[in-house]
């Protein structure tokens, strides 16, 4: 069954769901892996509508399952490889004057952060591609610190793989209502947008605390 019919029953055949789908049905697996480097440079373009839609489209046929999950893999090291060079092309020195003219950001904090990544740096590429809002961004700080290329992809290559695996597995196994993963991934993302929001807001409060105290 083509895919485009496959899928009228449950969408209106507009919006970015209908974009990814025609990249697919024309492509094919590269299609789907162009649509997940595209989703690393965009993050409008969410994950967690490719990723499922790409292994209903292996449901239907439209590729194999594994063809599925090694393309979308391929397209993230690439979109996250593209995201690296961003930083590194930024570098320390430019990152660091940007930084400090931030409010309420000292030099120590940067000192800090960058000690941190430095010593945990392949567990935060590693764990980041699974966590939704720094799966795209925690390259940047990577390509900042350049970490090495090797490494990097491994690491990058190995948290898209199980991020990637799951959501297509469950697109393919879900069929018709591989629409439901997206509603799933996105309470996990409110939940790490919350988080954010609370560490920031600490920070925020306790800088300016600081600050009254010092003053």
């Amino acid at each position: 069954m083509p895919l485009a019919s496959a899928l009228a029953a449950q969408t209106d055949g507009g919006g970015i769901t209908a974009w990814v789908l025609a990249i697919m049905e024309v492509l094919g697996g590269p299609g789907a892996g162009l649509a997940v480097a595209l989703e690393n440079l965009f993050p409008p373009i969410p994950s967690e509508l490719i990723l499922p839609l790409a292994g209903f489209a292996a449901s239907a046929g439209s590729m194999s399952l594994l063809g599925a999950i090694l393309w979308t893999t391929t397209g993230s090291v690439v979109g996250a490889i593209a995201l690296y060079y961003v930083g590194a092309l930024l570098g320390p020195e430019r990152t660091r004057a940007i930084a400090v003219k931030l409010p309420l950001v000292d030099a120590t904090d940067l000192d800090r952060t960058e000690d941190w990544f430095t010593r945990h740096g392949t567990k935060a590429v590693f764990l980041g591609r699974m966590v939704p809002v720094f799966r795209s961004f925690i390259s940047v700080p990577a390509g900042v610190k350049r970490m090495p290329m090797p490494v990097f992809v491994a690491f990058t290559a190995a948290g898209s793989l199980i991020w990637n695996t799951l959501l297509v597995l469950a697109g393919y196994f879900l069929g018709a209502n591989w629409g439901v993963v997206e509603s799933y991934v996105g309470v996990f993302q409110t939940f790490v947008i919350i988080a954010v929001v609370v560490a920031v807001t600490t920070f925020v409060a306790r800088r300016l605390r600081r600050r009254r105290v010092d003053a």
